[in-house]
């Protein structure tokens, strides 16, 4: 494949580092690299807490989890989230027995389309920052001005708001570090808060519900409590294996030092191919200056120049895929929530939408390229 969706980013100095280190300890649990790859988070992001845990789909739910115990937040109550959007962006949202709100995406954003928000009672705004792209954090919450909101930044490492900063600070929000993402730890997530408590909920959530994740000062309040229980077996909540290995974090503190200039990389890549894409046979998102580029996704005009634009691409070896799964609400595990809303942009977008992959492996000669193929063979 000459233009796969993603590339080996690990290093031959990674995979020696990740040798020396095995070499060098019998701890590979979680432990103090693990701690270590959360305080470099924390400061590279600027938030004040990271939890480092098994995928960014885990983080997902153990956000959810977590906000809903400690807000006191009850069965059945509302979710908003984005039509098109990943599986484990909707599917906790119901595994904790809240409701899921879905609304259409548009195509500036492939986010909430702020103009078909629901006049509800929403007490979580689940956003999902799909492919590096900035979705309209501060229109939703000027409408939902009481609602907790919780941020999916899986794809989307080192994305900047309107106000320069990275995004990921607050309540809480999540990141990946799959084989793919813009940085890995082969398998691997972040959870990240300003809110010291939920940290702490999350902590022990992560491992189990046991008291002994706590921080030291918690620790002790606790066992107190329950002078006649253990205290390293005492659970204080209900609780998973949510927890990474020491050498996933060793690999995630070698590749964030270059996550820097790999989105550099993809900004670049992702400017040159909207400042030369052909706006009369596609449509793809804007840039504008904080995205964060996952992908180059393309919207034909039709489903017919789609099966074109894939013809062409599949004889150059580009690979190409849907953008993400399409329009979630056709896939078989939202049948009860199928028929709740109408999203004809999300159904444009399933029929219509694809991607190919950017990556600090892709230059502007490969763009120039393909555009030019797609030129001639149109």
């Amino acid at each position: 494949m000459w233009w796969p969706l993603m590339n080996d980013a690990i290093t031959s100095s990674d995979k020696q580092t990740l040798i020396d280190f095995i070499n060098s300890t019998d701890k590979y649990t979680n432990g103090k690299k693990v701690a270590e790859f959360e305080k470099a988070w924390s400061d590279w992001l600027g938030c004040k807490n990271s939890l480092f845990v098994s995928s960014g789909s885990t983080a997902n739910f153990l956000l959810l989890a977590a906000v809903k115990e400690l807000y006191n937040i009850p069965d059945g109550s509302r979710v908003l989230v984005p039509a098109c959007t990943w599986v484990t962006n909707v599917a906790p949202v119901f595994q904790v027995g809240l409701e899921p709100v879905f609304v259409d995406i548009d195509f500036e954003t492939f986010s909430f389309d702020v103009s078909k928000l629901p006049d509800e009672d929403i007490k979580i705004v689940f956003i999902t920052h799909l492919l590096g792209l900035n979705a309209p954090v501060e229109a939703l919450k000027e409408k939902y001005p009481n609602a907790l909101f919780l941020e999916d930044i899986c794809e989307s490492h080192g994305l900047k708001g309107p106000d320069g900063t990275k995004r990921g600070c607050g309540t809480g929000s999540t990141f990946s570090f799959y084989y793919g993402h813009h940085m890995t730890t082969v398998e691997g997530g972040m959870v990240c808060t300003d809110d010291d408590n939920l940290y702490e909920l999350m902590k022990l959530k992560r491992s189990h519900g046991m008291a002994r994740n706590l921080s030291p000062k918690n620790y002790e309040y606790n066992i107190k409590m329950f002078p006649d229980l253990d205290p390293r077996f005492l659970f204080l909540t209900d609780g998973y294996n949510f927890r990474s290995t020491e050498f996933n974090a060793v690999l995630g503190l070698e590749q964030l030092k270059r996550l820097d200039e790999s989105i550099r990389i993809r900004r670049e890549n992702y400017k040159y191919f909207i400042d030369n894409l052909d706006k009369d046979k596609f449509y793809v998102p804007p840039y504008d200056g904080g995205n964060s580029s996952f992908c180059f996704p393309f919207i034909c005009k039709s489903r017919e120049d789609k099966q074109k634009l894939l013809k062409i691409l599949d004889e150059l070896e580009v690979e190409t895929r849907p953008v993400v799964a399409g329009n979630l609400l056709l896939h078989p595990f939202l049948e009860k929530w199928k028929d709740t809303v109408e999203v004809p942009n999300a159904e444009r977008l399933n029929e219509c939408g694809l991607y190919v992959g950017n990556s600090q492996f892709v230059n502007i000669e490969m763009i120039h390229k393909v555009f030019n193929v797609i030129n001639d063979k149109w």
